[in-house]
């Protein structure tokens, strides 16, 4: 059974709502002839053995219904952890079943929602591969909510007295989204360019009234591995002939595939043409058939969101306070580089009225403050494609569509377990790019791309809890400030542009992240002994409570971001993450006093303050014996 989208949640006492798993639908046979497989008959018990193993003791003959899941190293459902499952066998791995269609010889499929949810968890043996999946009933519009707070993919609702509709999508199952995520078809790929190697990007598409329609190409989101097992993949599957039945264009020669491998993308929204904007590659879909890869009837475009905007004419008083009415499409400029503006006029603070092209704006002014800050680091980019109150996602392969002057670096990253080709931004011309690409936050790495192993500074960032007040902020800053001075470590503070403060100490890039996170530990436990009612180590917020500082240290670990000097955040009033002189770190003080309109005046008149961070590093030998004295 299958279900159809939706796009607003909503409260229904004859509704059910689940978790929308981020994973590969499979069905179980369990009993004397057991199997395990995808909905085009795939296998699935050589590809995921501890599930198919767990799945081998349940007491009863079944048919279950259900997803196999993977979670990431933050405990959430995750496709491209599950994609790299058989080269890290460790991955925590769950089959949750949502529904029973047979049961000890008889079919279940002409009962209830309901009945056969009933049936299942009575029936089904969990343990810690197999997990009846929970719902709630009634309350969608909550339970939505606390999908998005806890960054899922969305939820289903089913109707509670509806059948099993076996393979019809149905409106009595329903896919509410939160990320922008859908499957497409790969048709073909283009040649690479520059260091590239295999392919430049994928090219997509999706079936309209059974003729395959162009949806866009996507060049990002591959590491080496799975850019070759992709190549691989197509190599078999190339012909002569498009299988468009209007060939697109593209930028450079393309070679077409019979169009049979399915993909899963993440995007950040649709044209009027229901070609996806920015869509990067989060995995292959082997557990779905190509034909089923359908535009949907009630999809929403671009288009059609900016015509229902647009019969709201109190928006247009509500956010003209700041709009800049820019050109909406304009170029820039910069050296031999020229950087295109698009969608000036979108708005991206729709409380403050403050637009794309004000975003630009500020980091066209800011370039030569906050470039020193990003120069030869790679950059972890999180884009608000929908402003500050849609959803984002983190961008950090550079990939094929990237202006060719870009520069970029193959780097190992300890958190994806898997080589990243950073965008390095090191001119305005790419700053303005990240901008575009409405990356409203710069996270650089600690370290520089000549000296990865050794951090330019140590951070210690000040976070507190729900209901710790900014002055008790200042006063944790100020007691950070007492532990170095009294060490001989000089320090220098800046807002976070959020909630918290950061106070950091040049390291000249002279130790390495082990020696570095080291005294950034020692410092944390000297700051909780000066203020233990108010200050912790404890980094889960749960066992902290929301009454304590939790006084960071771990941002010194290795492939550790934080936002960078300079940088604008996707708060409310557009914050901005800004240097401080240690005088006016005193009870009146607040983030909200830096934005992108008083930063740049701010900057005019003082300078760089914060610069000797990148300077002469410490002693820290030196530190260390002052504190043990």
């Amino acid at each position: 059974m299958l279900a159809s989208l939706s796009s607003q949640p909503f409260n229904d006492p004859d509704w059910i709502f689940e978790i929308k798993w981020d994973g590969y639908r499979a069905i179980a046979e369990t009993g004397s002839h057991f199997r395990l497989y995808s909905r085009n008959g795939l296998s699935f018990s050589e590809k995921f053995p501890p599930v198919a193993t767990a799945l081998q003791n349940q007491e009863h003959d079944m048919i279950l219904d259900g997803e196999i899941v993977a979670y990431n190293e933050n405990n959430l459902p995750d496709f491209q952890t599950l994609q790299h499952f058989g080269e890290n066998p460790d991955t925590p791995l769950v089959y949750q079943v949502f529904d029973l269609l047979y049961l000890n010889g008889h079919s279940t499929t002409s009962l209830s929602t309901i009945e056969r949810k009933e049936l299942l968890k009575e029936a089904l043996a969990e343990n810690d591969f197999v997990k009846y999946c929970e719902h709630v009933e009634q309350r969608g519009v909550d339970f939505f909510n606390a999908a998005k707070e806890n960054n899922l993919e969305g939820i289903i609702a089913k109707r509670a007295t509806a059948p099993y509709s076996v393979g019809k999508r149905s409106g009595d199952w329903l896919k509410i989204k939160h990320h922008n995520t859908e499957e497409a078809v790969i048709a073909g790929f283009t040649a690479p360019r520059g260091s590239r190697k295999k392919f430049g990007a994928l090219i997509l598409g999706r079936y309209k009234d059974k003729k395959l329609v162009y949806a866009g190409h996507t060049g990002t989101g591959f590491d080496q591995q799975s850019l070759t097992k992709v190549y691989d993949q197509l190599q078999p599957l190339i012909t002569k002939k498009s299988p468009f039945d209007i060939t697109p264009k593209t930028n450079t020669p393309a070679t077409w595939v019979r169009p049979e491998l399915v993909c899963n993308i993440k995007f950040s929204e649709l044209t009027k043409e229901h070609i996806f904007r920015h869509p990067v590659f989060m995995g292959l879909r082997i557990d779905k058939p190509a034909k089923e890869v359908t535009i949907p009837k009630n999809e929403k475009t671009m288009a059609t969101i900016k015509k229902a905007e647009g019969k709201k004419p109190e928006a247009k008083s509500r956010t003209a306070k700041h709009a800049n009415n820019l050109e909406d499409n304009r170029t820039v400029k910069t050296g031999t580089k020229e950087v295109k503006l698009t969608n000036q006029n979108k708005m991206y603070w729709p409380d403050e009225g403050y637009t794309k092209g004000n975003l630009v704006n500020y980091y066209e002014k800011m370039h030569p403050y906050i470039l020193p800050y990003l120069k030869n680091r790679p950059e972890s980019l999180n884009r608000f494609p929908n402003g500050i109150k849609g959803s984002s996602f983190y961008h950090k392969d550079a990939g094929d569509t990237a202006p060719d002057w870009v520069e970029s670096v193959e780097i190992y990253s300890e958190s994806t377990q898997k080589n990243v080709d950073y965008i390095i931004c090191n001119d305005k011309a790419t700053l303005i790019y990240l901008a575009i690409l409405v990356c409203i936050e710069m996270y650089p790495l600690n370290s520089t791309v000549n000296k990865l192993e050794y951090p330019t500074y140590m951070i210690i960032d000040i976070d507190p809890s729900g209901k710790n007040t900014f002055d008790q902020v200042i006063d944790t800053a100020l007691a950070t400030k007492q532990v170095l001075d009294e060490c001989g470590a000089t320090s220098y503070c800046k807002t976070s542009g959020a909630s918290g403060l950061h106070v950091f100490v040049p390291m000249g890039n002279k130790y390495d992240y082990e020696q570095v996170k080291t005294f950034a530990h020692l410092t944390a436990m000297k700051i909780t002994e000066l203020l233990p009612d108010i200050t912790t180590l404890e980094r889960n917020l749960k066992k902290r409570g929301n009454r304590k500082i939790y006084v960071d240290y771990l941002q010194n670990r290795k492939g550790q971001t934080i936002a960078s000097a300079y940088s604008v955040r996707p708060k409310k009033g557009a914050t901005v993450s800004a240097p401080l002189d240690w005088k006016e770190v005193k009870k009146g003080l607040h983030p909200s006093q830096f934005d992108i309109n008083t930063v740049p005046k701010r900057v005019t008149r003082l300078g760089d303050i914060f610069k000797p961070v990148l300077g002469k590093g410490i002693d820290i030998m030196k530190c260390l014996k002052k504190m043990e004295e």
